[in-house]
C-alpha cells in the first residue's frame, strides 16, 4: 500500500490547483481521476467544451459580423456537428497536455480510477488493472458535479439529452427545447440560437438568472426574443415523450404542449459523490450530493479531509474553485493562506456574454444605500461602431455620499474580459473619480467605463465624501461580501 502526504480526488480546477500547491510545499501528492484523462468536468464536459463550442459557433456562423451584413450572414453556409467536434477535440488535447505537463513538472503522481473511502485514512481505487489501496495524512475531495437527471425525464442520449451529452451530438437539430433557465441552460440555448436553430426555453420561475441585475436581464431577454427565441416562464414540465423518431413532446402542467426535435434538460447539477462511500469515513452529503465545509478553510467535519469546488455548492465557478483548492492545500499543511478578495466576478458565456461583480441595484436598494447609476451603451463607443454592435451596455453603481463603486454589470461582446477593470477598482475601494480622471485606450470597449462614470457623475451630489460615510459604505460592502460567501 502506497502512502502519500495528500490524496486529491478529482483533477478539475480545484483538484489540480490543490495538488500543485501541496507539491510546492514539498509534499507527496497523488491525484485520483476517474475520467479517461486529467482535467475533470471543467476540461471534458463543462467549462472548456461549452466555451469552445460557443467560440466555434460565433466564428462559423458569422454572428459577430451580422451587425454589418444582416441576420442572414454566415461565414460557413452548412455547419455540421462534426465542425463543432473538430475544434473541440483540438482544444481539449491542448488543455490535457498542459495539465499533464504541470503535474509532471511538480512531481504530482496521478492514477486513473474510481476512488472510494475504506475508512478515514484509506481509499481504494478501481483501476483498469485492478483494485489498488492508498493511504494519506490529508485528503481533498474535488470530484465536481454531474447533471441532475430526474426519473421522469426519459434521457436517451440522442434526442433527450443532459448538458454532458449535448457535446457529442451526431447532428444539429432544427429545433431545440431547453428545460431550465440557469447558467448552463441559457448558455446552450443562446449558442444554438446563434446557429439559427429554433429555441424554446422552459423555466418554472418567473425569470432567468435571478442573481443578475434586473436591468441586464431585461436587456438580455429583449435580445433573446428579438432574434426569435421563445421563453416560457412559470412553466413546469409534466411529461416528456418522443412520439416520433424526429419529434419530442413536452407537456406542461398548464396543459400547453411544446414540440421540438431535441430536448436539453439543464435544470441543476448534483455532487459526483455517489461512488465515494463517504459514510465509511463519517461524512455525509445533502440531497444533491453536496458536502458541507467550513468556508474559511474548506475543512469538513473531519479535520484532515477537505472539500473544494462545485461539490461544496455556491458559487460553483471554475475561477473560485481554483482558489479554493489552493487555500485548502495551504490550510491542510498549516501554510500561510491569504483570504480571497471580497468580490469575484461572474461570467456567463451566453450569446451575448454577461458578467457582473459587486451589488446589483436591487441589493443596493434593499440595503438603503443612497446611490447613483451610470450607463454606457456599446454603440456609443467608437469601437462598438467599428465592430457593428447595436446592443450591449455597461452599468456601474456608485454610493452617493462616498462615490465608491458598489457594483459593475455588463452585457454584450467582451463582457467577461471587460469586467476585470471594475473588479480591480471595486476590490481596491476605488471611487467614481478613478474612471472620470483616467485615460482609456481609444477606440476600445473599455472606454465604456468612462462614459458610464460620466453619466453617473452628471447626477451625483457635488460634495466631498466624509470619512464616516466612506467607512459606512466600506462596512456595508464587507457585510454583503461575507453574506455572498456564506460566512
Amino acid at each position: 500500500m502506497q502512502a502519500y502526504d495528500l490524496i486529491v480526488i478529482g483533477s478539475g480546477p480545484a483538484g489540480r490547483r490543490a495538488a500543485v500547491q501541496a507539491a510546492k510545499l514539498k509534499k507527496s501528492v497523488l491525484v485520483v481521476e476517474k475520467g479517461r484523462r486529467v482535467g475533470g468536468v471543467c476540461v471534458h464536459t463543462g467549462t472548456i467544451p461549452s466555451k469552445t463550442m460557443r467560440e466555434t459557433v460565433l466564428n462559423l456562423s458569422g454572428w459577430r459580423e451580422r451587425g454589418f451584413y444582416g441576420r442572414a450572414h454566415r461565414n460557413k453556409q452548412s455547419i455540421t456537428a462534426e465542425d463543432l467536434r473538430r475544434r473541440l477535440a483540438i482544444t481539449l488535447d491542448h488543455e490535457v497536455e498542459i495539465l499533464e505537463h504541470q503535474f509532471a513538472r511538480n512531481s504530482v503522481s496521478w492514477v486513473r480510477g474510481e476512488a472510494r473511502f475504506i475508512d478515514p485514512l484509506h481509499v481504494e481505487v478501481a483501476t483498469e488493472t485492478g483494485l489498488q489501496r492508498f493511504t494519506a495524512e490529508r485528503f481533498i475531495i474535488a470530484v465536481g458535479t454531474e447533471p441532475y437527471r430526474p426519473r421522469h425525464i426519459p434521457f436517451d442520449g440522442e434526442a433527450i439529452l443532459d448538458p454532458d451529452e449535448i457535446l457529442d451530438l451526431k447532428r444539429l437539430p432544427r429545433s431545440l427545447s431547453v428545460i431550465g433557465a440557469g447558467v448552463i441552460g441559457i448558455e446552450y440555448a443562446t449558442i444554438f440560437s446563434a446557429l439559427d436553430v429554433k429555441v424554446t426555453v422552459i423555466e418554472p420561475g418567473d425569470t432567468l438568472l435571478p442573481f443578475i441585475d434586473r436591468e441586464l436581464v431585461d436587456e438580455f431577454i429583449h435580445e433573446m426574443r428579438d432574434r426569435g427565441m421563445s421563453l416560457r416562464f412559470q412553466s413546469k414540465v409534466k411529461r416528456v415523450t418522443k412520439p416520433a423518431h424526429d419529434a419530442c413532446l413536452i407537456e406542461l402542467e398548464d396543459s400547453r404542449q411544446i414540440w421540438s426535435e431535441m430536448v436539453l434538460f439543464a435544470a441543476g447539477r448534483k455532487g459526483a459523490t455517489g461512488s465515494l462511500e463517504l459514510e465509511n469515513c463519517g461524512l455525509s452529503t445533502d440531497d444533491r450530493g453536496k458536502i458541507e465545509v467550513d468556508r474559511a478553510t474548506f475543512r469538513t467535519k473531519l479535520p484532515h479531509i477537505f472539500a473544494v469546488g462545485d461539490v461544496i455548492g455556491f458559487p460553483s465557478l471554475a475561477s473560485t474553485s481554483m482558489e479554493q483548492g489552493r487555500i485548502a492545500a495551504c490550510h491542510a499543511f498549516d501554510a500561510p493562506a491569504q483570504t480571497p478578495p471580497e468580490f469575484f466576478p461572474y461570467g456567463i458565456y451566453s450569446v451575448p456574454e454577461m458578467s457582473t461583480i459587486g451589488m446589483t441595484e436591487e441589493q443596493v436598494r434593499q440595503k438603503q444605500i443612497p446611490y447613483e447609476c451610470g450607463v454606457a451603451r456599446f454603440r456609443e463607443t467608437a469601437r462598438g461602431q467599428i465592430m457593428g454592435l447595436d446592443a450591449g451596455f455597461m452599468k456601474m453603481i456608485f454610493a452617493q455620499e462616498t462615490r465608491r463603486l458598489l457594483g459593475c454589470h455588463i452585457v454584450g461582446e467582451g463582457a467577461t474580459e471587460l469586467i476585470h477593470i471594475g473588479q480591480a477598482v471595486l476590490n481596491l475601494g476605488g471611487t467614481l473619480d478613478y474612471f472620470v480622471e483616467n485615460t482609456f485606450n481609444y477606440p476600445t470597449l473599455a472606454e465604456a467605463y468612462k462614459i458610464a462614470a460620466l453619466d453617473a457623475w452628471n447626477r451625483m451630489p457635488r460634495r466631498q465624501p466624509s470619512a464616516k460615510a466612506f467607512d459606512e459604505a466600506t462596512a456595508a460592502l464587507e457585510r454583503f461580501a461575507k453574506a455572498a460567501r456564506g460566512t
